[in-house]
């Protein structure tokens, strides 16, 4: 396999395991202790408003559903979970998923959290890291464990991959 190729399968299979982590993380905290999670249909429903030209609200929530919303929405999510391991890639190259190593997922799992707290959020009219929802601390730290256990995700899925498919 050329290293191109090798570049995108790779990427995909370790941005959609780290992506896969996070889900379980949240269905963890869900079940465990009833804490919600993001409903990836207000992404579809977001992204879904672009076209129109809509790209911030004053409430995702109130705003009007799309046609399939909650497909757009976890397609999204799954597909931002594989740029994010393609820029991992990127940075410490292919070498890194034939042999990762837990500091850089870490460190690009942590780095993710600025897509929710500056891009998100805001638009989904929460606010600046969460900063107009009733308990700003608790969804910023959420938010946190939610993004390190990506980082976690992304070592995980890396070792699989690199056991799996050896070169």
């Amino acid at each position: 396999m050329n290293e191109q190729l090798e570049f995108v399968v790779r990427a995909t299979a370790i941005g959609t395991g780290a992506t896969a982590v996070m889900d379980l993380w949240g269905l963890f905290l869900k079940r465990t202790f009833a804490f919600p999670s993001i409903d990836y249909a207000w992404v579809g429903r977001w992204i879904g408003h672009f076209p129109r030209g809509r790209f911030a609200n004053a409430n995702i929530a109130q705003a009007p559903r799309i046609r399939g919303e909650a497909a757009i929405g976890w397609g999204a999510h799954y597909a931002i979970g594989i740029v994010f391991a393609a820029l991992l890639m990127g940075v410490w190259g292919l070498d890194w998923a034939r042999h990762p190593t837990l500091l850089p997922a870490l460190l690009v799992g942590m780095s993710t959290i600025v897509a929710p707290f500056f891009l998100m959020q805001p638009a989904f009219g929460a606010g600046i890291a969460a900063s107009k929802t009733p308990n700003p601390r608790t969804a910023r730290l959420r938010g946190l464990m939610t993004h390190l256990s990506f980082g976690v995700g992304l070592y995980v899925a890396a070792l699989l991959s690199a056991l799996l498919f050896p070169v």
